[in-house]
């Protein structure tokens, strides 16, 4: 059965292991600090009882920035990101968001098309951003009710 629903620290390590066999963004440390900033909300996707998609976002005000988006690599091309991205902007619609934001690594084409598909647009760039040297495009979404 699929489902998703927010989680807490208590689920670093699900998390940490998703993101050290998906896109390998953050320490367990720095996992550790997501959960403890203000405003950031951590939803899993489920499949049965393991989680297999993970979306963290930062709510300030009436924008947010997605932190973190990732399915497992076992599990990717099969509609689980769109089920995920599709419920993290119904989420933002019900916190009253009216832009959501993100940053994507320039050579990352499967995620810039999977952005693309959900009309994120870009609006501008961080040189040498990754660690592999890589830009950052800067990309947000208006969200309408």
């Amino acid at each position: 059965m699929l489902h998703i629903k927010q989680i807490f620290d208590i689920d670093i390590d699900s998390c940490f292991e998703l993101d050290s066999n998906s896109i390998c963004l953050w320490t367990k440390d720095q996992w550790k600090n997501e959960f403890r900033k203000k405003g950031t909300k951590v939803f899993a996707l489920f499949l049965s009882e393991k989680i297999i998609g993970v979306s963290v976002i930062n709510v300030i005000i009436d924008e947010a920035q997605i932190n973190f988006f990732s399915i497992d690599q076992k599990y990717r091309r099969n509609g689980y990101g769109s089920y995920l991205m599709r419920f993290m902007i119904k989420k933002c619609n019900l916190y009253d968001i009216k832009k959501l934001l993100l940053e994507v690594s320039d050579i990352n084409t499967a995620a810039k098309n999977f952005y693309k598909k959900f009309n994120f647009l870009t609006v501008g760039k961080r040189k040498n951003y990754y660690k592999n040297g890589s830009d950052a495009v800067l990309k947000e979404k208006i969200l309408i009710k």
